[in-house]
């Protein structure tokens, strides 16, 4: 018995051996730990296509992850390399970002810089409609045992991810950098290699890599060269943004959201006196706002929040009928409503718009090539998830990195490739047509809609279940 025992033993450590060593092997056809960067005279494992948020957090992460750790990685950022200054203003352009993307950037110790210096957590979210009286809200306490959100300047996130980034030996990181054309890899046949891809710059620079990755945007070249079929449109709105100044002190850690039928305008908190506007319109009302004066700019975006916006007799009835019907047994009604914040004024120079639009790549990867971020999705602000749908892509196409070295499998095999497309598919397409569906709801005033879908918020906000499933989607 004792002799089986140990047999069984020995067993266990020779195959954790085994695929140790395997996993070993298999970085080190890659590349040779402490070689330095510039022994590989433009030769890398990865070349990361564009910085931005996503494309250095995923460097961030790669580079960070022990089992990559070997791996000689290049970031091509077309920005210049900035100085960053914190300034007493906040930025006009913020990102939400959730509790799983939080966890991310605490793993890549991004997070703690963010904490130094200033973020502003949404503990709570209203949402209503300006065509009745129908209202969703909720309260980290109810769902999460975390905050609903973080609200944070786009600049200062980038800048604390540079900090950490600039740590990271193994990442090579090329600013300014002008691609002029690819050579995409080739599959060899009869095999899963892949011949690598080339990545020809401006400046007669070439540099080849065993994977690619597209973190370029929306209008993204990468995206393009590997033919993927790319499902666009715009919407006929614009995203006016501006730093604001609250008319009185508060705690401020709610988000506040009215659907218009314009299009939703949104506050999200920065601090107990200031918040940010979202506010998406049609393309000649930005226009209109972005030349107003200070004070009718104040005073249109007051309106907006708190306006009589002319309603229809009958879904009135309706609402109230329902609101009647869900007190009677015993779920939330919607009536305990809060009010949001008036606007005293904006800060000098903050306002700007940006087109809104929607985008889905019906393909992620390519042999030797992946998609992150803007470049293979793109989503309306409303629900604040664009970048955090980045940010996911990031966690899951590093942990399938790693993993599939780890199983001594080449760094192009396309098990992990077609995996990560079908993970991040499955997460992405509905959250993406979710918030176009939305869009297009809300942008109607046709009274059936407006009663179809002020119904459907009153019962969605009655029922604790759905909306802890919505909550729950949405922070993952």
């Amino acid at each position: 018995m004792l002799l089986c025992k140990i047999i069984n033993r020995n067993f266990v450590v020779l195959s954790q051996v085994k695929t140790s060593t395997r996993a070993i092997s298999a970085v080190r056809k890659l590349s040779t730990k402490n070689d330095g960067v510039e022994n590989f005279k433009g030769k890398y494992d990865i070349i990361i296509a564009g910085g931005g948020m996503v494309g250095c957090t995923l460097a961030c992460a790669l580079g960070k992850n022990k089992v990559l750790s070997n791996l000689k990685i290049l970031l091509l950022e077309g920005s210049p390399n900035k100085k960053y200054e914190l300034k007493e203003e906040y930025s006009n352009r913020v990102v939400a970002l959730n509790p799983s993307t939080k966890a991310l950037m605490s793993s890549l110790d991004v997070w703690m810089h963010v904490e130094n210096a200033r973020l502003q957590p949404v503990r709570h979210m209203q949402v209503w409609d300006a065509c009745s009286d129908a209202i969703i809200s909720f309260n980290s306490t109810d769902f999460l045992d975390d905050d609903l959100a973080y609200i944070v300047e786009n600049d200062l996130l980038q800048h604390s991810i540079n900090t950490e980034l600039s740590k990271v030996q193994n990442v090579h990181i090329v600013y300014g950098a002008k691609i002029a054309d690819y050579e995409l890899s080739k599959t060899q046949p009869d095999s899963y290699d892949c011949t690598g891809s080339k990545v020809k710059m401006s400046n007669g620079d070439t540099y080849s890599c065993q994977l690619l990755i597209g973190a370029d945007g929306a209008n993204s070249s990468v995206r393009k060269a590997i033919g993927a079929q790319y499902l666009a449109w715009n919407y006929d709105q614009m995203g006016v943004v501006a730093t604001l100044h609250l008319a009185e002190e508060t705690e401020n850690t709610t988000a506040w959201q009215r659907f218009l039928p314009t299009g939703p305008v949104a506050l999200l908190p920065l601090d107990s006196r200031r918040s940010s506007l979202v506010w998406s319109t049609t393309h000649e009302q930005a226009k209109q706002l972005l030349k107003l004066p200070d004070e009718q700019f104040v005073d249109s975006l007051n309106d907006a929040l708190w306006k009589q916006y002319p309603r229809s007799s009958s879904v009135d009835a309706c609402t109230s009928w329902v609101s009647s019907w869900l007190q009677r047994v015993g779920l939330p009604s919607g009536a305990a409503r809060q009010l949001p914040p008036s606007v005293r004024n904006i800060a000098a120079n903050s306002r700007a718009a940006f087109p809104l639009g929607f985008g889905h790549s019906t393909r992620y990867v390519a042999p030797g090539v992946a998609l992150v971020g803007d470049a293979a999705h793109r989503v309306h602000p409303l629900a604040g998830q664009g970048v955090n749908l980045g940010f996911g892509d990031v966690k899951d196409l590093t942990e399938l990195l790693a993993n599939t070295l780890y199983s001594g499998l080449d760094l192009t095999h396309p098990t992990w490739l077609e995996r990560y497309e079908s993970l991040r598919q499955r997460h992405n397409v509905p959250t993406q047509l979710a918030i176009d569906a939305l869009h297009r709801l809300y942008t109607v005033d046709s009274p059936p809609l407006v009663l179809l879908r002020s119904i459907g918020l009153q019962i969605t906000n009655a029922i604790h279940p759905v909306k802890k499933m919505i909550m729950s989607h949405a922070t993952t």
